[in-house]
């Protein structure tokens, strides 16, 4: 058992595997990873059933049986994905019970191409909800405009959820907002507000990659010298803004009434810069209460040298404020990067989608 991991869980981080697959599942993987490794909860995305679906053999008899059945494509891609979710969650239900509901939590994203639909999302909340039917579950929906009042009629209706997608400030107070609308909406109900769960993923690493990016382009020593800092920085101020609002009155009298924190949650955490150390937004992002979804490269990494020095977040607001004023007077357009990440995001998630569409398809014709 790593005790890197131990110590990163002893500081209050929840430590998820931000991957999925029926492989991973049926040799006892993940079972091992949370003996071993103090994995506490699982996140999945489109990408990543995708290329579990384009991987060895683990879903040649379900495909089987579902083309003798003739199920449609967007119902068999259905079929297959919350499979794997209730098997996950069933796998995971011992730290949902040892945890008091807080970890042992698996996520299913609803269908991306719904993003910027609000009604056709809670729908699809709703049956996702319903298909798996664990309480262990996380619905995944995104922090677009459209998502927000989906994610407030969600949680309003005691579905926990994962607020994925989130790159900027603002939107991540936007979907605070939302997230105490719809636990006022569940009090006001009747619904026991201490059985709703929610995180927030705040996407880090695609943040450097963009304004990385752009501070090439402007090309001073001084924008040189603001590379890799900016995503780290977003992040910690984000963790202000959280901690605002659990600060205030309106979050008390809920707390008051049974209601749980709406965690932060840390996606995005491999470095896509080779440059970088690989386990940079592990180390940075350290404090209480937190979770951080990593893949299994990054966590093998922290495993084996990651550095866990106490808390890198709450004493570094400050050195955030400064870092974001100075990409700000480099010329680093901080609404544009948001906007474009957020609709990258999408349409990334789509791409993803409609690849799992295809490989579904094409194995279907198969079978």
């Amino acid at each position: 058992m790593s005790e890197i991991l131990k110590s990163l869980s002893d500081q209050g981080v929840s430590i998820w595997l931000d991957d999925i697959s029926r492989e991973r599942l049926r040799t006892g993987n993940l079972e091992a990873l949370i003996r071993d490794k103090h994995v506490v909860g699982v996140t999945s995305n489109p990408t990543i059933f995708a290329s579990a679906l384009s991987k060895g053999d683990a879903y040649d008899t379900q495909l089987h049986d579902l083309a003798v059945r003739r199920v449609e494509v967007e119902e068999a891609v259905r079929a297959i994905t919350t499979y794997d979710i209730r098997w996950a969650a069933d796998v995971l239900r011992p730290v949902y019970d040892a945890t008091g509901g807080v970890d042992g939590r698996v996520s299913i994203e609803v269908d991306p191409r719904l993003a910027k639909k609000t009604d056709e999302t809670v729908a699809e909340a709703r049956a996702l909800w319903w298909m798996v039917d664990r309480p262990n579950l996380f619905i995944k929906i995104p922090a677009t405009a459209e998502g927000l009042p989906a994610i407030t009629q969600a949680i309003s209706e005691g579905i926990s959820v994962n607020v994925t997608l989130i790159f900027s400030l603002e939107r991540y107070r936007a979907v605070l907002d939302a997230w105490l609308t719809g636990l006022e909406r569940a009090k006001a109900n009747g619904l026991n507000l201490a059985g709703i769960e929610s995180v927030a993923s705040f996407f880090v690493s695609r943040v450097d990659t963009e304004i990385d990016k752009r501070l090439d382009k402007v090309g001073t020593p001084e924008a040189g010298a603001l590379k890799g800092k900016a995503a780290v920085a977003n992040a910690r101020l984000a963790h202000a803004a959280y901690e605002d609002v659990v600060n205030s009155p309106r979050w008390q009298a809920l707390s008051a009434a049974g209601a749980r924190p709406q965690r932060p949650l840390w996606a995005s955490t491999g470095t896509k810069d080779p440059s970088y150390p690989d386990t940079l937004y592990v180390d940075e992002l350290v404090t209480r209460n937190t979770v951080n979804t990593m893949p299994e490269k990054t966590l093998n990494a922290v495993a084996d040298h990651g550095r866990v020095t106490g808390d890198t977040v709450r004493p570094h607001y400050e050195d955030a404020w400064n870092t974001m004023a100075a990409l700000k007077e480099a010329g680093i357009d901080y609404d544009d990067v948001v906007r474009v990440l957020e609709e990258e995001g999408v349409e990334k998630f789509e791409a993803s989608w409609n690849e799992l569409l295809a490989t579904v398809a094409a194995e279907l014709r198969k079978a």
